[in-house]
C-alpha cells in the first residue's frame, strides 16, 4: 500500500495519529501514550519523503481544532518542519501552516488550563519553521508594523509584532528587524511602540543564546550596519522615554542597543563626547543614579536593575581577552546591583504578580556573576545562609543548576569551583526533607507551582521557622530544586575533602537516606521521579567511588547493607 498509494496511507497515519490526541480520547494511559509515541515517530520519518502531505494533514487538524489541543501535536509539528525539506509548494504550506501557530500563540493566554504548554509548543514551532522560512514570518511582522504605522485607532492588535520575539534570529536577521523597526517606530501608536521595545528585547536573547559565535565576534570585528541601526533606534526610543514610566519601560532595550554598539560604548566611557552620543553616556549615568537608589524613582531603580542584569548577562558572552569596555562598565555597577538584588533584610520585590520574574532576575544576577568572577562570592555567601529568605536558597540552588547543565562556553568557569561548600548544601537537603516530611504528614497533597508557591516567599521565611501551609509549598520547591541538583552533579553534595573517612561515609548515607524517603512519596509525583533519578546517578560506578574516596567499596556494601534492613527499595538499583 505504501509504495503504491502513498497519499492513502500517510492520510491513514495521520487519522490514526488525530484519534489517539487527548483532545478527542481524554486522559492517556501508557499504553495509549506510547502508541501515540510511535505514531509520532512515523510521521516524522514520512515527513523526510512525503513532507507537504504531512504537513498538509497536520495543519488540517489544528484547523478542526478549538479547545483543548495535544502538547505532543505540536511538538511533532516542530519536528517535521524542522527537516530540510526545500519543496516547490513549501512556501504555500508554510502559509497554510503559519496562521494555525500564530493562533495558539495569541489567543490562548494566562488562566486557559493549558496556556502555557500551548504557547511554549506553538513558539518552538515558529521558531522552526523561521529557521527555513525565515522571510514568510518576517513578512507577517513587516506587514503588520506597516499597517499600524497608517492606524488611527488607540487599541490595536500588536500580536503579529510579538512574532519577532519568537523566530530564529542570527546577526543578519536581528539587522532586518532592526532597519524595519527604525523605519516605522516613530509612526507607531505608543502600545504597538511597547510592543516592538519588549519583543525586540526577547530577539537579542534568542541571537546571544542561539548563536554565541556571531555575537563574540561583533566585539572583535565591529559591524558598522548593525551600530547604525542600533544607535538610530536608541535615540527614537530615548525620545519616546519622555515620562520616568517611559524611561523604566525602555532602559532594558537601550542597554542591550548600546550593546551592539561597541565602538560607541567605547567612546562614551570618556570625559568629554560629541553631542550626537550626549544621551548615551547621560543614560548610563542616569542608570547608575537609578541602581544606587538615586534616581527618585523605585519604578526607575527597578528598571536599572533589570537593564543592569542584561549587561552583565551579556558581557558574559564576550571573551575577556578581548578588553572589551562592557567589562569597566560592569564594574561599576556589579557592586550595586548585587546590594539590591541580595539583600536578605529587603528582599528584591516588584509586587504580586512578578515572582516569577523577580526569581528569573535573580538567577540570571547570579549566575552571571559567577561567570564575570567565580571567586567573588559574597552573594553566594549570602543566599546559602540558614537566616536568609527561602526565595534566597531557591534562587542559589536553581542557578548552580544552570551552571552545571549551561556551560557551552570555553571561558565560562565550572561547578567546581563552589564544591568547598557541599556541606552547606548537605545541610540545607537534610533541613529542607525534614520540613517536607512534616509538612506532608499535617497538609494535604500540595501541587509544586512556582507561582502560587512563592507568592508570600518574600516575607523572612527561615528554616527555623514552624512551618505553615504555604511554608510547605515552599519547602517542597526548593527540595525538588535540591533534588535536581543531585542528578545533574552528584559530585557536589558528595565532596568531603577534610573529613574523616567516618564522616564521609556517615554524610553519604544520610543524603542516600533522604531521597529514599522521597521515593514512596504518592502526593509529590514529580518529587518522587526526580528522587529516583538522582539514587541511579549515585549508584553509577564512578559516582559510587566518591562515596568515600578512602574505602569506596566498604562504604558500598555498608550503606547497602544498612538499607537492607531500612529500605528494602533501595535494593532494586
Amino acid at each position: 500500500m505504501a509504495a503504491h498509494k502513498p497519499v492513502e496511507w500517510v492520510q491513514a497515519v495521520i487519522n490514526r495519529f488525530d484519534d489517539q490526541l487527548p483532545i478527542k480520547v481524554g486522559h492517556q494511559n501508557t499504553h495509549t501514550k506510547i502508541s501515540t509515541e510511535h505514531n509520532k515517530e512515523c510521521l516524522i520519518n514520512i515527513s523526510k519523503y512525503k513532507f507537504s502531505l504531512v504537513i498538509s494533514g497536520l495543519t488540517n487538524i489544528l484547523k478542526t481544532v478549538n479547545n483543548m489541543v495535544s502538547n505532543q501535536f505540536v511538538a511533532l509539528s516542530v519536528d517535521s518542519q524542522s527537516k530540510d525539506c526545500l519543496r516547490l509548494d513549501e512556501a504555500m504550506l508554510v502559509k497554510q501552516l503559519l496562521p494555525e501557530i500564530c493562533h495558539f500563540i495569541h489567543t490562548y493566554r494566562d488562566g486557559h488550563q493549558h496556556a502555557t504548554d500551548l504557547r511554549a509548543s506553538a513558539s518552538g514551532v515558529l521558531f522552526s519553521l523561521s529557521c527555513n522560512n525565515f522571510n514568510a514570518v518576517f513578512s507577517r511582522i513587516s506587514t503588520r508594523l506597516q499597517e499600524l504605522t497608517v492606524c488611527s485607532e488607540d487599541t490595536v492588535d500588536v500580536h503579529d509584532i510579538e512574532l519577532m520575539q519568537y523566530i530564529n534570529v542570527d546577526c543578519s536577521k536581528l539587522k532586518r528587524l532592526l532597519q524595519e523597526t527604525v523605519l516605522k517606530f516613530k509612526a507607531l501608536k505608543k502600545p504597538a511602540q511597547l510592543a516592538v521595545i519588549n519583543s525586540l528585547e526577547k530577539a537579542f536573547w534568542n541571537w546571544v543564546e542561539n548563536y554565541p559565535d556571531e555575537f563574540t565576534m561583533l566585539y572583535q570585528q565591529p559591524q558598522a550596519d548593525m551600530a547604525e541601526a542600533a544607535e538610530r533606534l536608541f535615540d527614537l526610543v530615548d525620545s519616546f522615554a519622555e515620562s520616568a514610566k517611559r524611561k523604566a519601560a525602555v532602559w532594558p532595550l537601550q542597554i542591550i542597543l548600546l550593546i551592539l554598539c561597541p565602538e560607541i560604548t567605547l567612546t562614551i566611557s570618556k570625559e568629554t563626547v560629541e553631542d550626537s552620543k550626549a544621551n548615551k553616556k547621560l543614560f548610563l549615568e542616569n542608570l547608575r543614579k537609578a541602581l544606587a537608589g538615586q534616581g527618585g524613582s523605585k519604578q526607575l531603580m527597578e528598571s536599572a536593575a533589570i537593564a543592569c542584569v542584561k549587561l552583565c548577562k551579556a558581557s558574559t558572552y564576550i571573551n575577556w581577552e578581548d578588553n572589551s569596555v562592557i567589562f569597566l562598565l560592569v564594574q561599576s555597577i556589579v557592586m550595586d546591583l548585587k546590594a539590591l538584588l541580595f539583600n536578605p533584610a529587603k528582599p528584591f520585590w516588584r509586587g504580586t504578580g512578578s515572582q516569577n520574574t523577580d526569581l528569573d532576575l535573580m538567577m540570571d544576577c547570579f549566575v552571571s556573576c559567577f561567570r564575570i568572577n567565580p571567586h567573588n562570592n559574597q552573594h553566594f555567601k549570602v543566599c546559602l545562609a540558614t537566616s536568609s529568605p527561602t526565595t534566597f536558597h531557591f534562587v542559589l540552588v536553581n542557578s548552580l543548576h544552570r551552571i552545571i547543565t549551561n556551560s557551552h562556553l570555553d571561558w565560562w568557569p565550572k561547578i567546581d569551583t563552589v564544591y568547598s561548600y557541599s556541606g552547606e548544601l548537605r545541610f540545607m537537603f537534610s533541613d529542607t526533607l525534614n520540613r517536607v516530611m512534616q509538612g506532608l504528614n499535617a497538609h494535604p497533597p500540595l501541587l509544586l507551582s512556582l507561582t502560587q508557591n512563592f507568592q508570600k516567599m518574600t516575607t523572612s521565611l527561615k528554616f527555623k521557622e514552624k512551618a505553615t501551609e504555604m511554608d510547605t509549598r515552599s519547602y517542597k520547591c526548593l527540595l525538588l530544586a535540591l533534588v535536581k541538583l543531585i542528578h545533574a552533579d552528584p559530585k557536589l553534595m558528595l565532596h568531603n575533602p577534610v573529613k574523616q573517612a567516618q564522616e564521609t561515609q556517615s554524610s553519604t548515607a544520610e543524603l542516600i537516606k533522604g531521597l529514599v524517603q522521597l521515593v514512596p512519596i504518592t502526593n509529590t509525583t514529580q518529587l518522587s521521579q526526580e528522587a529516583m533519578e538522582a539514587l541511579l546517578v549515585l549508584h553509577q560506578p564512578e559516582t559510587i567511588e566518591l562515596w568515600n574516596p578512602d574505602t569506596p567499596m566498604d562504604t558500598f556494601w555498608d550503606i547497602r547493607y544498612w538499607f537492607h534492613f531500612e529500605s528494602p527499595l533501595l535494593l532494586i538499583i
